[in-house]
């Protein structure tokens, strides 16, 4: 049988608090309140009710309690049109410093437990560049970050580290140049004496969404990244599926032409074959010469015609691969992000047609949705999950008190 959540109504005091009474369900349900609040960040009421299963007065009345006791602040606000009480968590804790480093770019964010943004910094990487000298700047903009804010890293209680291909303390073979074998946690943390967890950045990215933003409140959520590869982050109830190997999520190896060139992977045809930063340039370099990334992506949001094509092509092969892994799945929706989203249809066009192609899928336009946070997702998830202590693993520096 199914059951309700208890609320609890006001009672005199006096009373020992013992398990089941309306003072133990009244504490609990507070606890239900600050965990909603950790874990969505700024929050209306009306939304809080809705996550916590709690009926809107029940909320009213223990956010009220909550913000007498300096736990809680209230603000108001406007949703669709309307006033709404905005909740979120009193600035008296500890903060997170997130970041992202990709082949590229480096982004980085510093935020409290209410993950509200204290600082956010987006820097150029150059091509292939050295750990040691990537994660020094790491360290110098953890620095900058909390001296921009009034802190001090000893109010920083873990940095989150969002990679590509994340495998235990270390990366997989050939995801970023270099960084083969590099325990990047324990090198991160003997820097800057903190503890350090490691994140796959599309898990990163994923969390970060469905906390604040497309994917909030959805049961079974797709999250694709096209940038430096494919990659995908399968949510269940908000947690990544972490699966048994690094091979989990690796959406850019799912074979997609048998006869197809080879991949660094060791396989034939792979998705990242056909859609990725070297698989693009390899195909642009007889008719326009060495191309990066972010020069394709230019010519082809200005109409070339060549690098509009290479990407189309592409981007149909990821459409049959995400209708088929959706087929499986069912996810109640489906993110596609990266830096080749910026091209708008003609990346996305692709996948949608193959979506509504599989009927069984029902309403491609409710499953298939934009992002919201940008290129801060991937740090902003990285520093969320660091504050829970939930990234795959921590590397202890001296522990925040």
């Amino acid at each position: 049988m199914n059951s309700t959540p208890q609320e609890v109504v006001p009672v005199a005091s006096g009373h020992q608090t013992a398990p089941g009474s309306q003072t133990s369900l009244r504490e609990q349900n507070s606890q239900r309140i600050l965990d909603g609040v950790r874990t969505f960040g700024a929050i209306t009421q009306v939304e809080l009710a809705a996550a916590t299963g709690l009926s809107p007065a029940t909320v009213s009345n223990i956010v009220k309690q909550l913000e007498s006791e300096g736990q809680l602040v209230t603000s108001a606000t406007t949703r669709s049109g309307r006033r709404a009480q905005q909740v979120s968590l009193a600035r008296n804790s500890a903060l997170s410093f997130g970041v992202r480093i990709g082949a590229r770019a480096l982004s980085a964010y510093l935020g409290d437990a209410s993950h509200t943004v204290q600082h956010a910094r987006h820097l150029p990487l150059p091509h292939e560049h050295r750990y040691d000298t990537t994660l020094d700047r790491v360290a110098l903009l953890v620095g900058e970050a909390t001296e921009e804010v009034g802190a001090s890293l000893d109010d920083v209680a873990t940095i989150g580290v969002a990679l590509p291909d994340v495998l235990s303390a270390q990366l997989t073979a050939g995801s970023l140049p270099g960084w083969e074998e590099v325990d990047v946690a324990e090198t991160l943390s003997r820097r800057l004496d903190r503890p350090v967890v490691l994140e796959r950045q599309a898990d990163a990215a994923a969390v970060a969404e469905y906390r604040f933003g497309a994917l909030r409140g959805a049961d079974v959520a797709l999250y694709i990244r096209v940038g430096d590869g494919v990659e995908a982050s399968l949510l269940l109830d908000g947690r990544p599926h972490r699966g048994r190997s690094a091979a989990v999520g690796a959406l850019g190896h799912v074979q997609v032409d048998p006869a197809g060139a080879m991949c660094r992977c060791g396989a034939r045809g792979c998705l990242n074959t056909v859609l990725s930063p070297i698989a693009l340039a390899d195909l642009l370099r007889l008719s326009h010469g060495p191309m990066g990334l972010r020069q394709i992506i230019q010519a082809a949001n200005r109409g070339d015609a060549g690098c509009r094509q290479v990407i189309a092509d592409g981007a149909a092969a990821l459409g049959r691969v995400v209708a088929n892994t959706a087929m499986v799945l069912g996810p109640d929706r489906i993110l596609v992000s990266g830096e080749l989203s910026e091209t708008g249809r003609l990346l996305l066009d692709p996948v949608r047609e193959a979506l509504d192609a599989r009927t069984l899928l029902g309403y491609v336009d409710d499953l298939l949705v934009d992002p919201q946070l940008g290129r801060d997702a991937e740090a902003m998830g990285a520093s969320a999950l660091a504050h829970d202590g939930a990234g795959l693993p921590v590397v202890s520096g001296r522990s925040a008190t």
